[in-house]
């Protein structure tokens, strides 16, 4: 088995978003990305040796757009899709999907995810939680593993996982880490718990979606717990002093850059992990939780 990081230049912006293609006896594409970097990722699996047709299995971690928005093309395309029962209906009919994210990007839409189109119902396999996904000599089991989202799986293989944005972003052989809490679905909680899980599965490497594999997973797993807290709680803090919504953006950027510094990034790649997290969107998140919190 190999499993290779394919790096689809989102936006141009190297290391943001990966798929990842696992060669057994079938080869297997984790994660479609989205619409804008189709061509980019038919160029990369090219680098192998392989064209889309080749593709017959493709699995996605969760239905958030920097991750299946073109998932509806593979699926037109011919290849099985494998997607979270609470997701895949927005596969099949994406239009409830398209149109929140509208509310969410505007006029952004186009530049940054492209045409999502629907994926046939007969291509889409629903997978729940524990279930075994056997294609040729490999297996991969779905763990169900909310708390960013709570359609999101991680898709462990032996001693290997590939994690979405269930651990995090954390670009490949770098320090620094950083928090996807985007609205509407973040819970703190729910996300500990997660990683709980993840923990106990004491796997040898991480594959996050951004961005390439690490093999610290203890370490990773437990010091990203401690930034799911410090961040909840910096939003916390601030909400509670009357922050408003744009002030608060600008606060939680320079506080994301004051750790980023600290950790010996460069401006350059704190634009990187910005590609990969905007971080305007982390704060509606966690503002969101905040606020159910407060109304029960």
């Amino acid at each position: 088995m190999q499993i290779h990081t394919l790096d689809l230049e989102f936006l141009g912006v190297p290391r943001a978003i990966a798929s990842y293609l696992v060669l057994g006896s079938e080869p297997v594409l984790i994660e479609t990305g989205p619409r804008t970097t189709l061509e980019t990722l038919i160029a990369r699996l090219a680098d192998h040796g392989l064209r889309p047709g080749d593709i017959r299995h493709v699995l996605v971690t969760h239905i958030h757009l920097d991750h299946a928005g073109a998932l509806g093309w593979w699926a037109q395309n011919g290849a099985r899709v494998y997607v979270h029962p609470v997701g895949a209906p927005h596969m099949i009919d994406p239009s409830r999907l398209m149109r929140s994210a509208t509310r969410i990007y505007g006029d952004e839409m186009d530049r940054l995810w492209g045409e999502v189109v629907p994926a046939p119902e007969e291509q889409v396999q629903l997978v729940r939680d524990g279930a075994r996904i056997e294609i040729g000599d490999l297996v991969f089991t779905a763990l169900d593993t909310p708390g960013h989202a709570t359609h999101h799986h991680v898709y462990r293989l032996g001693d290997v996982a590939f994690a979405g944005d269930a651990a995090g972003i954390r670009l490949e052989g770098e320090q620094l880490l950083d928090l996807p809490a985007p609205p509407p679905e973040f819970d703190r909680e729910v996300w500990h718990r997660t990683i709980d899980r993840l923990l106990a599965l004491d796997l040898k490497t991480l594959y996050p979606t951004h961005f390439g594999p690490l093999s610290n997973t203890r370490q990773h797993l437990e010091s990203f717990r401690e930034l799911i807290s410090s961040a909840t709680d910096f939003v916390g803090t601030e909400l509670s002093a009357g922050t408003d919504r744009d002030t608060l953006v600008e606060r939680y950027k320079a506080w994301i850059r004051d750790r980023a510094l600290a950790h010996g990034a460069s401006e350059t790649l704190v634009d990187t992990y910005k590609a990969a997290n905007p971080p305007h969107m982390s704060v509606d998140g966690i503002m969101r939780y905040w606020k159910r919190r407060q109304t029960g």
